[in-house]
């Protein structure tokens, strides 16, 4: 048997994971033709078939099956050796994910005083919405907000940010502390549903008609501070905003989702007691503690 191309192994595992060629293109960021190359390309050096067709899906068959549990342990250790290799690197580097609306309406302005604190540790940043695999992409940490599940990884709970109505400092003076009613004949800017629950809190039944949605929040916000209308937005990426007088807090009633309001740091657990990460764990603790006492003085 001729060496196993070592290059096919992860995009192996990914397609066995999700048994569609496709799916796993996505995932990995290569054409469905790349990943069905390298499939072939293995089996080819194997000599022998791993997945049975069927109809769109892939599934792995006995032989794929064996291989599948030795791959897994292989590329975990090599993900765990790089990781404490780094951990161990003179130049200490965290690299991490986070929510678009997050890193530009929070993190981002914080990280002065990051550096002033912990010159020796550099940070590089990557924003998406999607949920990356930490392993599988080099990742340190992610910040994410929900209720996960996060498997393979341990959590730390740093925040919950409900839906609060927010709208510029000229809207602000006209309709802070404004009855729902009259709240709801103003444009709106947000997802439909939220704000007829938002409604129905305050009391007032009412259909939504949005005049723009956004699939970031960051944008929200921002069009809520161009004087766009009134938005329905979460309070910590409003926070810097309302703490500036360039939002102001239309209603002291927010809207809540148990357990998908919270902001999570995550992280596998082997990087637990890592001093960078126990460092960026207690600066990001200490920091959204001062955002929340800044958001309580927004109340009306």
């Amino acid at each position: 048997m001729s060496r196993i191309p070592l290059q096919t192994l992860p995009t192996f595992r990914v397609v066995a994971q999700l048994c569609n060629l496709r799916a796993a293109a996505e995932q990995l960021h290569l054409t469905h033709s790349a990943v069905s190359q390298q499939i072939r390309l293995l089996e080819s050096q194997l000599g022998f078939v791993l997945f049975e067709r069927r109809g769109r899906r892939v599934v792995l068959n006995a032989a794929g099956a064996i291989l599948l549990s030795a791959v897994e342990a292989a590329l975990t250790q090599l993900d765990d050796a790089v990781r404490a290799a780094s951990a161990n690197d003179t130049e200490q580097r965290l690299r991490i994910t986070v929510l678009p609306s997050f890193a530009q309406h929070w993190l981002l302005p914080r990280m002065p005083r990051w550096r002033e604190s912990h010159p020796d540790i550099a940070i590089e940043m990557h924003t998406s919405h999607r949920v990356l695999d930490l392993k599988r992409d080099g990742f340190h940490a992610a910040m994410r907000q929900g209720r996960g599940p996060w498997r393979g990884l341990e959590g730390t709970c740093l925040i919950d940010t409900p839906l609060i109505v927010v709208g510029s400092a000229e809207l602000g003076r006209r309709l802070q502390g404004c009855d729902a009613r009259l709240l709801a004949q103003e444009p709106l800017l947000g997802e439909a549903d939220r704000w007829e629950r938002w409604f129905a809190l305050a009391g007032h039944t009412a259909r939504a008609s949005p005049v723009a949605v956004f699939n970031d929040m960051g944008m929200l916000v921002q069009a809520a501070e161009q004087g766009m209308g009134i938005a329905l937005c979460r309070e910590l990426v409003a926070a810097d905003a309302l703490r500036d007088g360039r939002l102001v807090r239309l209603s002291p009633l927010a809207l809540t989702d148990p357990g998908a309001d919270t902001f999570w740091l995550l992280h596998p657990p082997d990087l637990a007691n890592w001093p960078p990460m126990v460092a960026l764990r207690n600066w990001m603790q200490a920091e959204l503690a001062a955002s929340e006492q800044q958001m309580k003085s927004s109340l009306v």
